[in-house]
């Protein structure tokens, strides 16, 4: 089989793959030595892509209601229903909703199709809940969505300040390339700014626990500290930036209150505060933590005010790094894909870019005003203001706060389009028309990283029959809107080759975005396209922006922004006395409808869970492993208790990624209110409110089978979370009432007929083991006490996998000859924790390097090597006691 070079799917690292299919539906995956990105790292979700491939449970034809349809038949209906609403009410009732998971001819057919042809600018994306305040940043400090810097740069620092990124389960390979400049060169130092002690405080020489939102007082802090140190008034500032004086007027104006702001001490703020001052070569790379904040464009700009004062910009080792969430939310930002842009960093409100955008496109109209951002959309959907919606790519009902609501909301839609892979998810299953979308390896494109660069997702895989790529169903429909000529396109070379001729005279009216020098591009050097950093024009090719002191606004100088600190949307009270915080986990990508499908992916989390401070679980008389009722004031979820002091007294985090497909109540965004930046109208994601209570049942279950679990078989089942182990299927569940576990075991563990059980059960204390065979063969077995159930999962699971005896299985612990591997640490190799300090024992290792070279583990995509630091570090402490 031919090996295919092309890009990761999941974060804006954007590394490159190289995929050989292996003849059963799947592929062998190895990173690509050549791409500048990861330079052949993956970290565990790319090296599981494998895995995440295949027709199982893909949506293979158009549906229409709930039945299956022709494409010409949805297509109609799409068209009927899109014209109809616009001739009645307006091209303002027609909506499109994208994704980051777009590639970058899917969202510029998109954009040009609601703009240029519709008329409206309703187009927005899930982007909006990932990078929106950065680009709102960006434009007001630069005149444009310009990340000023490159990934080189994260290795030629001398300091590295993270703020509000977990890079280590994030965006792992950057990471990755960041431990291991600092062990080339040990001088480098790294600062960690996060509420939580995360896997990435591991490789920070200082972690400071600031308040949650108290990012802007921090950096105004520090720029009072640099203006007071003579740092910000250089040759740079004065010759090329506006609003210095203003900046460090507002930042000296609460200087004397940063320790109650920030929750730091005064010993903490002068040792990051003299570090940065000393320090030239300084990279502030910053992510969701800054950015889903009703706050989040003024701590961007507070960041950048402390850049531009300094002139550490646009220069090798320095400057502001937006790393984005998604793999192509930068190049949805390129086209236009958010609802106030236009393609090519264009502007709405601007009448010579829409004159120059409606001549290129030959339309019949252009938007005249910024449309509805995504927390306003969806509302508008609830207040019968949309009248067509088109989904694409992307899981609102899930995502989105007030994701009860928005699910309503989409439910109210007279008419609602979803494209995607899979028809279950919660999104699809509000569809009027489902629409079965390519996926990846079998589409073809280009996607931008966070660094610009422009890569190639190549298709390597035959697309099923009845599923096309998003950009033809895109054309499809505006045809038959009556728009064929426009949207004629053959292949995405010719989409691509119109969208870099639009950046060209985007170029000559003073933008940014200019790939003009690939707009004569042939077939086959599309198809041939190394990773191409922008800008690509005849005299330009890549590099870094902004050392020349020349930017992209009306007058060519940057500005600062006064900006000064703002208590988050919502404060605890006596009501909600705990902050949620919400964020990613290492092994799972947003709702999951690819990773969840591998086992290896499944083995490190396998359910939702809330971290809580010791301090709290004490306050609640919560025990670990404990279930939770988390309720704000627009729902509520019930997550596992995971008791820790990574967190702070009085927050909680849980992960965004489980779905009703995969937990009863995992959905974490139905308790997170919409409050919004007030610029940006990005989401604050992580500053909802919430309390807490102990989830009460009668009994607990965990389960593995060989066929999928079926927990609406159980009575009285209160909570569940299913996930993928790699002969079956397993599960967590709780509920109330006394079930006759042995009657209800052969429905629920799905079983086959005539299936053979073999149980034990102590009715006075609650317990009973099942375990149910076929053909001699151990199916499956579930356990359940009264408590939450003290079995060694990793060990069922693994004895399920090979074969051993029911009897085995429900000892639920290994006997002496079996070792039990304990929790998942390393994905890539299925090293567990108990194997790893066995090993350290056993054979005396002092360092991760050398667990690797014993066990394998972290030697892979190095995700875990936190974690095994840790597991080290735990290790060697009785030791240093002895």
């Amino acid at each position: 089989m031919r090996t295919t070079a092309t890009t990761c799917p999941y974060c804006g690292v954007g590394c490159g793959v190289l995929a050989t299919p292996d003849a059963t539906g799947g592929a062998a995956i190895q990173g690509d030595p050549d791409h500048p990105a990861n330079f052949g790292r993956l970290c565990s979700k790319g090296s599981a892509l494998g895995e995440t491939i295949g027709l199982e449970g893909r949506l293979l034809r158009p549906q229409i209601r709930g039945q299956d349809a022709t494409w010409k038949a949805a297509v109609t209906e799409i068209a009927q229903k899109f014209n109809a609403a616009i001739a009645e009410y307006g091209p303002e009732s027609v909506a499109f909703y994208g994704s980051g998971q777009l590639l970058t001819e899917d969202y510029y057919v998109a954009n040009k199709l609601m703009k240029g042809y519709i008329g409206a600018a309703n187009i927005d994306t899930n982007s909006r809940l990932c990078m929106a305040s950065s680009v709102a940043g960006h434009k007001r400090a630069f005149g444009s969505d310009t990340v000023p810097g490159t990934y080189e740069d994260l290795e030629e620092a001398d300091l590295i300040v993270l703020v509000g990124s977990n890079l280590a389960w994030c965006h792992p390979v950057l990471y990755q390339r960041i431990a291991e400049a600092k062990a080339t060169r040990p001088g480098m130092t790294v600062i960690n700014i996060d509420p939580r002690r995360t896997a990435t405080s591991d490789l920070a020489d200082m972690h400071l626990a600031l308040e949650p939102g108290s990012d802007v007082a921090l950096f105004n802090g520090l720029l009072a500290h640099l203006a007071t140190a003579g740092a910000a008034e250089g040759r740079f500032a004065r010759s090329n930036v506006d609003g210095l004086e203003q900046s460090i007027g507002a930042a000296r104006a609460e200087a004397e209150d940063l320790c109650r702001l920030t929750g730091l001490t005064a010993t903490e703020l002068a040792r990051f505060y003299a570090l940065w001052t000393r320090t030239e070569k300084v990279v502030t790379i910053y992510s969701q933590g800054v950015n889903q904040s009703t706050s989040g464009t003024d701590k961007v700009n507070a960041i950048l005010n402390c850049h531009l004062a300094t002139g550490r910009i646009g220069r090798p080792g320095m400057g502001p790094f937006s790393v984005t969430g998604q793999p192509n939310a930068m190049g949805g930002r390129e086209v236009g894909g958010l609802a106030n842009m236009l393609a090519c960093h264009l502007e709405i409100d601007n009448p010579d870019h829409r004159e120059a955008v409606q001549t290129y496109w030959q339309s019949p109209t252009i938007c005249t005003k910024p449309g509805l951002k995504a927390v306003d959309l969806f509302q508008a959907c609830a207040d019968g203001k949309i009248k067509a919606l088109w989904i694409l790519s992307t899981n609102p009902a899930v995502s989105m706060p007030e994701a009860d609501h928005v699910r309503s909301a989409i439910a109210a839609c007279p008419f609602t389009v979803v494209s995607d892979i899979l028809p279950d998810t919660d999104t699809g299953r509000l569809a009027d028309v489902l629409l079965p979308a390519a996926g990846w390896g079998e589409k073809s494109g280009t996607v931008t990283n966070s660094d610009r660069t422009i890569s190639r997702q190549r298709a390597f895989l035959d697309m099923p029959k009845g599923v096309k790529p998003d950009w033809q169903a895109i054309c499809s429909v505006a045809a038959a809107m009556g728009w064929g000529d426009a949207f004629s396109y053959e292949s995405p070379s010719e989409i691509f080759r119109e969208h870099a001729g639009l950046s060209g005279i985007a170029g000559q009216l003073g933008r940014d975005f200019d790939i003009s020098g690939l707009a004569e591009i042939s077939d086959r050097a599309y198809d041939t396209l190394a990773p191409t950093r922008w800008p690509v024009t005849a005299t330009r090719r890549g590099g870094r922006f902004f050392a020349d002191g020349r930017f992209f606004t009306p007058d060519r100088r940057a500005k600062m922004l006064p900006v000064r600190h703002r208590a988050l949307a919502a404060e605890p009270c006596e009501r909600f006395p705990l902050r949620l915080n919400t964020g990613r986990v290492r092994d799972h990508w947003h709702t999951m409808t690819r990773t969840a499908r591998s086992p290896k992916l499944s083995q490190h989390i396998a359910e939702p869970y809330a971290e809580i401070h010791p301090a709290d679980a004490d306050r609640y008389g919560l025990c670990p492993a404990d279930l939770v009722t988390l309720t704000g004031d627009t729902g509520h979820i019930v997550v596992r208790a995971l008791i820790t002091d990574r967190t702070q007294a009085g927050t909680v985090f849980v992960p965004m990624h489980w779905t009703s497909q995969w937990s009863s109540d995992g959905r974490v965004d139905v308790a997170i209110a919409a409050a919004t930046d007030p610029v940006s109208g990005q989401p604050e994601l992580k500053g909802s409110v919430v309390s807490l209570e102990k989830f009460h049942a009668d009994w607990f279950v965990f389960a593995a089978s060989r066929s999928e679990i079926k927990p609406a078989a159980l009575p009285g089942v209160g909570y569940w979370a299913l996930a993928r182990i790699e002969t079956g299927w397993r599960a967590e569940l709780a509920g109330t009432g006394m079930p006759d576990w042995r009657a209800l075991a052969p429905a629920f563990l799905g079983a086959e007929a005539g299936s053979r059980s073999v149980s034990f059960s102590d009715p006075e204390r609650g317990s009973a083991r099942v375990g149910l065979v076929e053909a001699d063969m151990a199916h499956s077995v579930f356990f359940a006490a009264r408590v939450p159930v003290g079995v060694s999962r990793a060990f069922v699971i693994s004895a399920l996998g090979q074969n051993a005896s029911v009897h085995e299985l429900l000892a639920g612990r290994p006997a002496a000859d079996r070792p039990d591997p304990g929790a998942t640490v390393c994905s890539c190799f299925d090293v567990g924790a108990n194997t790893i300090q066995s090993a350290i024992v056993e054979h005396g290792l002092s360092s991760v390097d050398e667990i690797g070279a014993v066990l394998r583990a972290g030697t892979n995509c190095g995700s875990c090597r936190p974690e095994l630091r840790q597991l080290l570090l735990k290790a060697q402490q009785p030791m240093a006691a002895e």
